[in-house]
């Protein structure tokens, strides 16, 4: 909490203490934030469009009786923002009308925040009954030195011989075998051309070069080269 006050922009911080809260289900934080968006009438609530806010987000706005807008990618407005269409080939520019604006954002598509300067104050949450429909039981996480398919901002094809940044300033076209520019984090995605999971091994030691995550097409997971979760894609992993 501490650290979150000094974060630029913000004004409160909200501090919630209970063991159901340990495993951050969705069934036992919607109570939780329900009870503060009335408490303070917030008219938006946001959350990252990762595993955790996809699971959250959608329950919240059923109890609110909203709909909500995932993945958005700019705001125009209080009540305007744009989100990918058609696996990423259109823009759409939503309004929404709701009296809560429950979104998605991508984290990608922002400036991150600068973690110094800011004062925000800090007080304890409303308290609510836990609801004990679910259980969290055990968390496994699997640690790598690369940095994560969906932090990435620069694409490297593993198929044709390029490296397409891509930015909030546009595109940038690289050589084969000039490192990006960009200070960015980097994706490097590959697909059936590989052959095998064994070929695999040269996208690893590209990534490592560049301190890139490795990301793989549907054709190439489809195949049995590599896991489910290195999908990037429309049916995969947004980068």
């Amino acid at each position: 909490a501490q650290d979150l006050c000094k974060v630029a922009g913000i004004a409160k911080v909200l501090v919630a203490q209970h063991d159901v809260y340990k495993g951050l289900l969705p069934e036992e934080l919607t109570p939780l934030i329900l009870a503060t968006q009335k408490q303070f009438n917030y008219t938006h609530i946001c959350a990252g469009a990762s595993a955790f806010g996809k699971n959250l987000l959608p329950r919240v706005a059923a109890k609110l009786e909203v709909a909500p807008i995932s993945d958005i990618i700019a705001i125009k407005s209080p009540d305007t923002f744009v989100r990918t269409i058609y696996a990423g080939n259109a823009l759409c520019t939503v309004k929404c009308d709701e009296k809560v604006k429950v979104f998605s954002v991508r984290g990608t598509s922002f400036e991150a925040a600068a973690t110094s300067g800011g004062s925000a104050s800090s007080e304890k949450a409303s308290s609510t009954s836990p609801v004990e429909i679910s259980e969290w039981l055990d968390q496994k996480l699997t640690k790598s030195d690369r940095p994560e398919l969906t932090g990435a901002k620069v694409v490297v094809s593993g198929v044709e011989t390029e490296f397409l940044h891509v930015g909030q300033a546009g595109l940038e076209i690289l050589t084969s075998g000039d490192p990006p520019t960009s200070a960015s984090q980097s994706v490097g995605i590959t697909g059936r051309g590989l052959k095998s999971g064994e070929n695999f091994k040269l996208l690893y030691d590209l990534a490592d070069q560049l301190h890139a995550a490795v990301g793989a097409s549907r054709a190439a997971v489809d195949a049995g080269f590599v896991p489910n979760d290195m999908q990037v894609g429309q049916t995969g992993k947004i980068v």
